[in-house]
């Protein structure tokens, strides 16, 4: 990967997140994630990863099995990172708490290493 993929990569990843966790996210996929393995929190961890493979695509990733492999990673985290966010969160918070804020971000926080991780591991 050269330079340039690897700021095309970070520029579409960005891109495919925003949209994925916020533009198309829909109401039974934010209610249900929580539950694990509930199929509406399954979809949602499959529509960042099915978005992923042309981002992977197009920034030079390397064969289409590593990129396949790196998206069910994606998957796989995804899905975790967001149940683990809800399962810590009690009912109780909402967006005027601190503790709100601080799963929020440490939430997509946890997502945008997932995303470092799959750049490092394009990168070998």
């Amino acid at each position: 990967m050269t330079g340039s993929d690897i700021l095309i990569f970070l520029v579409l990843i960005q891109a495919k997140h925003y949209l994925a966790d916020f533009q198309w996210q829909t109401r039974e996929m934010v209610m249900q994630k929580g539950q694990y393995m509930h199929p509406a929190g399954m979809l949602h961890a499959g529509v960042h990863a099915v978005l992923s493979i042309p981002v992977m695509l197009v920034s030079g990733f390397g064969g289409l099995g590593l990129i396949l492999l790196l998206a069910i990673a994606e998957f796989v985290l995804h899905h975790h990172i967001d149940w683990f966010k809800l399962h810590i969160q009690h009912d109780s918070i909402d967006v005027n708490d601190a503790r709100y804020w601080n799963l929020l971000g440490l939430d997509q926080a946890a997502h945008q290493l997932t995303y470092v991780a799959m750049l490092a591991i394009g990168l070998i």
